[in-house]
């Protein structure tokens, strides 16, 4: 589907963006792996997010409800307990963070195959990083070519190890919390950088014993999980897209309600507010052990800035706005240390890098990163590859550019944000 996105001018209003995916992974999963019925509230109604769902019935746990844009929907997911999920062929669809958590709870059962699979996208999604650390903790685990699904799982008895993580990931490090759960002993991840840790909220309000311990996360084996309730705020990296619509459009003033805050997701707003931005956060308490609140964003002029380090894994998927914001920033702005870009549902360094050059920005490619020098954006065309962030930064660049900008393959939205093109268009026209 083709969709084209015009220059504008100001953006203007408030609206609350959807509900937070990485949380209603965890959460549908969680809500899977525990003992009795679990509520959770506000789950994302999206395809990644249904594939979830869809993957826990197959394994035997019992979804009621359905997933809706209201704020206040619920679902109900009756759980089959740790060691209870049924053998199954699961289809992932294009559910990255399905396809990396997924393995760590099933490879501990005591007997069962899985096989898990899903579409072309997912099929050049690696998964060496999970299986190599599973390997070590005993999982018997194959997967395509060494590293790509599908991925066959038989259950196995797994002893904790101590497993120091090369690349910052909290989807890895998930995955042998997971494990961890069914192991024998203690399992410790040492992390390079901290990354976001909504897995070890959701597991210690269930009842595990999970712990941090400077770089490294603790976990030990759990018998049951009881979450009872999860609320999932609203999603920081769909809100992302607003704040820098906001940020470089002139005369824009945009708040965003009821978004989760977790320090280890919100590293946007502090490469942001050191490029210049003129950001408000206000922070409204927690929804289910998850820190909210409200965020406006008024337009701004934009310096250029060194982006890498510790703050890369706090922003990982925010990158490519980053390098938006960079094209309209004075000076250049350098993204490094982000090689895990380019294993995202797309070579996010090579798509975005291609993309705003096709739209008459200056952006030089590396290997773990890129190079922007501001100037703004003419317009054009763009693919998103079938990237569901490629296509709504296609659409915000649109409204910030000259000329506006055509996106091909604008229907990938759905995979995170089903009402991008309307909510935009509802600042659009505030």
């Amino acid at each position: 589907m083709r969709a084209r996105f015009d220059p504008t001018g100001p953006l203007h209003g408030s609206l609350r963006p959807p509900a937070d995916k990485s949380v209603s992974h965890r959460a549908a999963l969680i809500a899977a792996m525990a003992d009795g019925t679990t509520t959770v509230t506000g789950y994302l109604d999206a395809a990644d997010t249904r594939s979830t769902l869809t993957a826990v019935s197959a394994l035997g746990a019992r979804v009621d409800g359905a997933p809706a844009a209201e704020i206040a929907a619920e679902i109900r997911i009756e759980g089959v307990g740790m060691r209870g999920p049924r053998p199954a062929e699961v289809d992932v669809g294009n559910a990255g963070t399905l396809l990396r958590l997924l393995p760590g709870w099933l490879a501990g059962q005591e007997t069962g195959i899985w096989t898990l699979d899903g579409d072309a996208s997912i099929r050049r999604r690696p998964v060496d990083r999970i299986a190599e650390p599973l390997r070590r903790m005993g999982a018997r685990i194959e997967c395509r070519e060494e590293s790509l699904p599908p991925l066959r799982v038989e259950g196995a008895p797994l002893r904790g190890i101590s497993y120091e993580m090369p690349v910052a990931s909290a989807q890895v490090k998930s995955c042998l919390l997971f494990a961890g759960l069914l192991a024998e002993g203690e399992t410790r991840v040492i992390e390079p950088h901290p990354s976001r840790d909504h897995s070890e909220r959701m597991l210690t309000a269930a009842g595990a014993e999970v712990e941090r311990d400077g770089d490294a996360v603790l976990v030990r084996p759990a018998g049951r999980l009881e979450p009872g309730r999860i609320v999932v705020p609203a999603d920081f990296s769909s809100a992302a897209f607003f704040i820098v619509a906001a940020t470089i459009v002139a005369g824009s003033e945009v708040t965003l309600e009821g978004v989760g805050l977790n320090p280890t997701r919100t590293g946007l707003l502090g490469i942001l507010d050191r490029m210049g931005a003129d950001l408000e956060v206000s922070e409204e308490g927690e929804r289910g052990g998850e820190p909210a609140g409200r965020i406006t964003v008024r337009s701004a002029a934009l310096r250029g800035a060194e982006v890498g380090g510790a703050e890369v894994p706090l922003a990982i998927d925010e990158l490519p706005l980053v390098a938006l914001a960079a094209c309209f920033a004075e000076g250049e702005t350098t993204i490094r240390d982000a090689t895990e870009l380019r294993r995202k549902e797309s070579d996010r360094v090579e798509t975005v890098s291609e993309a705003l050059r096709s739209l008459g920005a200056e952006v030089e490619a590396s290997p773990d990163g890129m190079r922007i020098l501001g100037g703004g954006l003419r317009g054009g065309a763009i693919d998103s590859h079938g990237d569901h962030r490629i296509s709504m930064l296609g659409a915000v660049a649109g409204v910030a550019s000259r000329e506006g900008v055509e996106v091909v393959g604008m229907e990938a939205a759905a995979v995170s944000y089903p009402g991008f093109e309307a909510d935009l268009a509802t600042l659009v026209g505030g």
